[in-house]
């Protein structure tokens, strides 16, 4: 079954900025745009670059070693909608950021 993990309080991510966080064998980023959170791997499939620490603009986060732009909400990069990162079900709590986690990837 999937499960909601606690990542951090709401305040700590800024609004227009990410962070990174790693889930069992996952690295998530999760982004404040908007008022709401997003999360999607944090590693661009390009060269590995951390997705988290990219510029954010428009609910879109540009890798920042070699400009690759990913949609926050959907995983998908801007310029081919085939190739996509994944994606994971965000909601707060309590103040508290929570990530859904596909069964096969829970943490420990």
């Amino acid at each position: 079954m999937d499960e909601f993990v606690p990542l951090a309080k709401i305040d700590a991510i800024p609004e227009g900025q990410g962070a990174s966080f790693t889930v069992g064998d996952r690295v998530i980023a999760v982004f404040h745009h908007g008022g709401e959170f997003f999360a999607i791997d944090d590693l661009c499939p390009h060269m590995g670059a951390s997705l988290s620490a990219g510029t954010v603009c428009d609910g879109t986060v540009t890798c920042p070693w070699h400009a690759w732009r990913f949609c926050i909400r959907e995983g998908t990069w801007r310029d081919n909608p085939r190739l996509k990162v994944d994606r994971f079900d965000v909601r707060v709590e309590n103040g508290q950021i929570m990530v859904r986690l596909p069964a096969s990837r829970k943490a420990d």
